[in-house]
C-alpha cells in the first residue's frame, strides 16, 4: 500500500509530507495542551482558562494560542556566562526528534509519510535524541539548577528508554516485522487461542502498561517530573530560558505526548482499527475512518496522561530510578522471554 500523500513529481510529494507533518505536529500539540488544562481543571473543581477565544467560540479555546502570542513578545535572553551558540540550538534539538517520529507513524490506510521496513527502530532511536538537547540546555545555561535537571534527565531516559525499547522490541518480535503499518496489519489478524480476535495490547497488556509508563517518565511528565521539579531545582534545564526558546521545550512535551501515544496506539492498540479483526472500506472513506479512530486512540491516552498528572505525587529521584531497575526493566525482559517461548510452542 502507498503513501496517499505521494504524487508523481518528487518536489511536490515531499513539499506535501513536509506541511502535513508540520501542521499536525503543530495543532496537535495545541489541541492537547488545550485539553490538559481543561480536564485538569474540572478534575480540580475549577473552571481553567475560559476567556480567550477564537471568534464567537470561547470556553477559553484560545488560550495556548494567546500564550504563544505571548512568548513571541517577550525578550530573548541569553544569560552573560551562558554558551550563546550551544544555549540558542538546545530547544530546536530537543524539538526536531519529535518531529521526525511523525514521518513513520500511520494513522490510517495510506495516512503516512513513509513505510519504512525499520520504522519502529527508528521511532525508538528518535525518541531517545532528545534528550541531548536537554544536556545542551543544561550544560550552556551556566546555571547548576540547569545542569542538575539536564544530569537528572539523563538518568532518567537511560533508565526508562530501556523498558520502552523492550517493550516495543516484544511487539516487533510477535509481528515479525518492524515496520509499523506492518505491525498494524499482523494486529489485525491475531487470533486469541486461534479463534478470538485481539490486538496486541491483550497478550501483551503489561508491555502495554510498561510503554506507557515509560513514555510518561521520557516526556517528565508528572509523577515523573523530577528533571524539572520546580520546588527544588525551579525549572531545570528550562530555567533560563525565556520566550520563544522556552515555548519550544513546552511544545516538545505536548507534541511527545501525542507522537509516544501514536506509537502506543499503533503497537498495542490496534492501530486504525475501530475493533480487532476489523475490515475498513477501500479509498478515501476508509482513510477518513482510520484516522479519526487513531486520533480518538491518541487522545484517549493523552487524556489518561494528564489523568495521572492530576492524582500522583511526584516520585524521588531514588524511587523513580528503582521503579525502573528492579521492576521495570526486569518485567520487560521477562515479557520477550515469554513471547519467544509463545511463538515456538504456539507458531
Amino acid at each position: 500500500m502507498e503513501s496517499i500523500f505521494t504524487f508523481d513529481s518528487l518536489l511536490f510529494t515531499v513539499l506535501v509530507k513536509v506541511l502535513v507533518i508540520v501542521a499536525f505536529f503543530f495543532v496537535a500539540a495545541l489541541v492537547v495542551g488545550y485539553l490538559e488544562h481543561k480536564v485538569m481543571g474540572h478534575m480540580q473543581d475549577r473552571t481553567g482558562p475560559m476567556e480567550a477565544g477564537l471568534g464567537p467560540v470561547k470556553h477559553g479555546v484560545g488560550q495556548l494560542v494567546a500564550d504563544g502570542a505571548k512568548f513571541l513578545q517577550k525578550e530573548d535572553i541569553i544569560p552573560r556566562s551562558a554558551d550563546p551558540w550551544v544555549f540558542a540550538l538546545a530547544p530546536g534539538v530537543a524539538l526536531v526528534p519529535t518531529l521526525t517520529i511523525l514521518v513513520v507513524i500511520p494513522f490510517g490506510p495510506g495516512v503516512w509519510a513513509e513505510n519504512l521496513d525499520l520504522g519502529l527502530f527508528f521511532a525508538l532511536a528518535a525518541s531517545g535524541v532528545t534528550v541531548i538537547g536537554v544536556l545542551m540546555a543544561g550544560w550552556a545555561s551556566a546555571n547548576k539548577f540547569s545542569l542538575m535537571g539536564a544530569i537528572r534527565d539523563a538518568a532518567q531516559l537511560i533508565a526508562y528508554e530501556l523498558p520502552l525499547v523492550l517493550a516495543g522490541a516484544a511487539v516487533a518480535l510477535q509481528a515479525g516485522t518492524l515496520s509499523l503499518v506492518g505491525i498494524v496489519e499482523r494486529q489485525n489478524e491475531l487470533l486469541l487461542f486461534g479463534a478470538v480476535p485481539v490486538w496486541y495490547g491483550i497478550p501483551q497488556f503489561v508491555g502495554l502498561g510498561l510503554f506507557f509508563v515509560a513514555a510518561m517518565a521520557e516526556l517528565n511528565r508528572p509523577p515523573f517530573d523530577m528533571p524539572i521539579a520546580d520546588s527544588e531545582i525551579i525549572a531545570g534545564h528550562m530555567t533560563e530560558y525565556t520566550g520563544l526558546r522556552f515555548a519550544f521545550f513546552l511544545l516538545s512535551e505536548y507534541a511527545g505526548m501525542v507522537v509516544l501515544s501514536a506509537l502506543a496506539t499503533v503497537l498495542f492498540l490496534g492501530g486504525w482499527y475501530p475493533w480487532p479483526g476489523a475490515e475498513l472500506p477501500d479509498g478515501p472513506l476508509g482513510a477518513v475512518i482510520g484516522t479519526v479512530v487513531t486520533l480518538a486512540k491518541i487522545i484517549i491516552l493523552t487524556l489518561l496522561m494528564t489523568w495521572a498528572r492530576a492524582t500522583f505525587p511526584r516520585l524521588r529521584e531514588d524511587q523513580l530510578q528503582t521503579m525502573a531497575w528492579t521492576i521495570l526493566i526486569p518485567l520487560a525482559l521477562a515479557q520477550i522471554v515469554v513471547i519467544a517461548i509463545v511463538i515456538v510452542v504456539l507458531p
